[in-house]
């Protein structure tokens, strides 16, 4: 069995498996916006074809009948996870047969571009089918993402021609596009039907066109390749207080994060009271600017806010929410995969546009345990920035999806996999606590899906208090923590200089399924303290290890996994760059 491809599942519990039942269909989109959906799609693929042309200008295919693969084709293809669709896909793309490795990471960029750009114009084409509410959660999910993965492959073309610097960049976009292929198709996992079959036609063989670009990427973009972990070229100094921001930024900027919400100048501020620019949060947000290049500021005051899963899309760029503090500014929901939803559905409030930030707010799902995968906060935002914020909930909390993500000073609560996805993340200086979850249910803090070797992803954990709620602390004997367990073949994550306390599990980490991953896991753990943090009856896994190398924990630092020197000081959060606490 392949347990790599296995739906998320509760330890000690029975998967969550949700038939569709035969409901109203959503109401059709317009021909209009299906127009332009199309429209857009296709003007994205002619600019792939383009791009090609530039990069394969001056050379011919002097034997385009000659299927016989290049040296570098051949090369390059053994580098990746799926060699034979490589070689068929780079064969009969024109100019690969002449290209050299350089051009051959354009070329596999380009194709896998044109073919993810193909697959959301024809999958557009079933919108108006009748769909019940979890097949059309499940396929509104595979449109936002293929839409999604286009633009990031759109960004890592132009990218990877630029010199060193900018290579975590194209690792970071293609990493996500990857993510992104596996939501879509793990969205059908336990669906059937017409619908999921069309759709299984229109991405096939997506997710394995981007793995084998990032692994051709990988080897000729260059990762410095220590043990498989992400670092930097070059090594960074902590950052004076008086360099933690670009010169360009203002005064008022710097002090942004530190103002009090009432002193800052909002360029939106909501009130259900009325006593604001607008009585909603979704109304802000289809107010605030598409691609803004500039900070824009939507102060939400105190209140309950429910609104039916909340989302910033990818157009809406340097985002800033600012609340009047945990607990007094709510955004609050209680949708879960019981309601015939994807997980990725069920957010009570979601981001993708990247430079999101969030500061002095709570975000909550108050489903309950017993309605399994519930999820309170979803960020697939590149240079996310959480601050000062609470996020409740009980399975699935914190969905950490893709792409850069820091959070700081934040409290987190759940019960099964309740920090999960595939983002490049660190939390530091946070407060994580374990819940009392459902009888016979076992807590698990973190479930990383890296699927692929090649992807810069995964869990940080710096610098952070692993508690149990008082509820649980009562009942700890009945209910083990465990600080994670693989959701995927390459999980990895990280627990360093954080205390943990005695509700952790001598063990520390929880299997999948039988030994799914763990010769293949990076699970490690660094200086940690308090009861929870004794190593002697930890696992023996292959792909576990009690990190005593400074340097090795370095390079899940702010500074290293996530380059956080680079863009953090902007967002003018405090962050601690390399180990120091």
């Amino acid at each position: 069995m392949d347990y790599g491809r296995l739906g998320k599942a509760e330890p000690g519990g029975a998967s969550t498996r949700i038939q569709p039942t035969d409901l109203p269909p959503k109401p059709k989109v317009s021909k209009l916006r299906l127009l332009l959906i199309l429209a857009a799609t296709l003007m994205v693929v002619s600019a792939a074809s383009a791009a090609v042309a530039v990069v394969i200008r001056h050379k011919t295919d002097s034997n385009l009948q000659n299927r016989r693969p290049s040296q570098a084709i051949s090369r390059a293809c053994s580098r990746t996870l799926y060699p034979s669709l490589c070689l068929n896909s780079l064969i009969d793309f024109p100019g690969a047969l002449t290209a050299d490795d350089k051009d051959l990471v354009h070329i596999s960029l380009n194709l896998t571009l044109q073919k993810v750009g193909r697959s959301l114009y024809v999958s557009s084409e079933i919108t108006n089918l009748a769909m019940d509410p979890h097949i059309r959660s499940a396929y509104d999910d595979c449109l936002e993402l293929l839409d999604h993965s286009v633009d990031l492959l759109s960004r890592s073309i132009p990218s990877a021609t630029e010199t060193a610097g900018s290579t975590q960049d194209v690792l970071t976009w293609l990493s996500a596009a990857l993510t992104n292929q596996d939501t879509c198709r793990e969205g059908f996992d336990e669906l059937d039907g017409d619908v999921k079959h069309q759709m299984s036609e229109r991405i096939k063989d997506l997710s394995e066109l981007v793995s084998n670009a990032l692994a051709i990427y990988s080897a000729v973009g260059g990762d410095d390749g220590f043990s498989d972990i992400p670092i930097q070229n070059r090594r960074r100094r902590l950052l004076r207080d008086d360099e933690r921001f670009p010169v360009w930024m203002s005064r008022r900027e710097r002090l942004l994060l530190d103002m009090p919400a009432s002193a800052i100048n909002a360029d939106i501020t909501v009130s259900k009271g009325g006593n604001g620019t607008v009585k909603t949060i979704a109304e802000a947000i289809k107010k605030a600017p598409e691609h803004s290049s500039r900070r824009f500021i939507i102060y939400v005051r105190a209140g309950r806010y429910e609104e039916n899963n909340l989302k910033v899309g990818r157009k809406k760029t340097n985002i800033m929410f600012i609340g009047d503090g945990k607990g007094k500014t709510v955004i609050t929901g209680g949708k879960s995969v019981q309601d015939k939803l994807t997980t990725f559905h069920t957010a009570s409030f979601a981001a993708t546009g990247s430079g999101f930030i969030a500061r002095d707010i709570t975000f909550e799902n108050y489903a309950g345990p017993s309605q399994h995968q519930a999820v309170a906060l979803r960020v697939g935002a590149d240079h996310a920035v959480v601050y000062h914020c609470s996020i409740i909930g009980y399975q699935d909390t914190l969905y950490t999806h893709s792409q850069r993500q820091f959070y700081r000073e934040c409290d987190i609560y759940g019960t099964v996999d309740f920090i999960f996805g595939n983002a490049a993340v660190v939390f530091q200086k946070c407060n994580i606590q374990a819940r009392k979850p459902m009888p016979q249910q076992k807590n698990t803090i973190t479930a990383q899906n890296r699927k692929d070797p090649n992807q810069n992803t995964g869990i940080s954990i710096h610098d952070c208090r692993i508690t149990a709620e008082p509820a649980l602390e009562s009942s700890k004997g009945q209910y083990p923590t465990y600080l994670g367990r693989p959701w995927k073949l390459y999980s990895r994550t990280v627990y360093m200089l954080s205390y943990l306390g005695d509700h952790v599990h001598p063990k520390g980490w929880l299997e999948w399924n039988g030994d799914f991953a763990l010769d293949t896991l990076y699970y490690g753990e660094y200086i940690n303290s308090g009861p929870g943090a004794g190593l002697g009856q930890r696992v023996k896994w292959p792909g576990y290890r009690i990190i005593t190398s400074e340097e090795e924990a370095g390079k899940f630092t702010v500074a290293k996994f996530i380059f956080g020197s680079s863009w953090l000081p902007a967002t003018g959060v405090a962050f601690v760059a390399g180990l120091s606490t």
